[in-house]
């Protein structure tokens, strides 16, 4: 088997899953890249886009919405500290490195550009870092390693989350078929960080203002969701991130009313209050 067959075999594996009944997660070559920043902006008020480039960024792999790459950071003495290659993985040095995992919002082969949309907030490593880097700095990242590849055999999709979802459910509704159709839920604070979606027209979107609630707190993103009527027969996919405490009413709906199967969900908590650097809580 040569090198390009082994290097190939996801890219197959990703058709058949896309070509079946039931989403799967694939997992792609690891590789660390070292990137630089072409430029950062506004998205709304609530996202800062961080564009990558450079060299590096030549061959990335995108083949899925929620795939995720994280950016790696100097430790509190200057020191980078970077994983090796260890075949198609990675060898992660002890203790792990400071890094912040990010959603892929967008990858440009043409342009050779990575965007990637952090939610700024006060006091947050990669946010405040994103706020003040210049254009030309050198920014290393690592991954995706992999991705949830969803068919478009099913008849219904429904994507639901907060903020820091968005980025996600953004490039979902772009990159469903024009035919698909379902819902879309997204929790911002006001209609100041709702932004264009490219959206198929059977897909309706609601967004829901928070208001003065704190990030995290309320129960109107599952109360809206769970109004949802999925025709009768109907095959329906899941999609849901934020908050792992306000989406917990929805991993519940999810498998007792919706009792959809385990490939046909994929419920995320990307963070829960009070805790700065969470690690995912997955279920699907």
């Amino acid at each position: 088997m040569t090198l390009k067959d082994h290097r190939d075999r996801h890219l197959e594996r990703i058709a058949e899953v896309r070509g079946g009944r039931h989403a799967e997660e694939v997992g792609y070559p690891i590789r660390v890249r070292e990137t630089e920043v072409v430029r950062t902006a506004m998205v709304g008020t609530g996202l800062l886009r961080l564009t990558l480039g450079g060299p590096g960024a030549a061959g990335f792999e995108a083949h899925s919405p929620d795939e995720h790459v994280k950016l790696l950071f100097p430790e509190p003495d200057g020191s980078l500290r970077l994983p090796e290659p260890n075949g198609s993985m990675l060898r992660w040095p002890r203790p792990s490195p400071t890094s912040r995992e990010y959603t892929v919002r967008r990858y440009d082969p043409v342009a050779g550009e990575i965007d990637i949309d952090i939610v700024p907030h006060a006091g947050g490593l990669a946010s405040d870092w994103a706020h003040e880097v210049e254009p030309g700095a050198v920014v290393h990242l690592a991954g995706p390693p992999g991705g949830l590849i969803v068919p478009h055999a099913y008849d219904r999709y429904l994507f639901a989350g907060d903020i820091t979802a968005l980025p996600a459910i953004a490039r979902w509704l772009e990159e469903l078929p024009r035919d698909a159709r379902g819902w879309a839920f997204v929790e911002v604070a006001d209609a100041t960080q709702e932004i264009e979606l490219s959206a198929p027209e059977g897909v309706e979107v609601r967004w829901l203002h928070r208001g003065d609630r704190p990030p995290g707190t309320g129960d109107a993103l599952a109360r809206a969701v769970t109004e949802v009527t999925v025709p009768e027969g109907e095959r329906l996919y899941v999609w849901v991130a934020g908050e792992a405490g306000q989406i917990k009413p929805l991993r519940r709906w999810v498998r007792d009313e919706l009792r959809l199967e385990k490939a046909d969900h994929d419920i995320t908590g990307y963070w829960k209050r009070g805790i700065a650097d969470f690690d995912d809580e997955h279920d699907h």
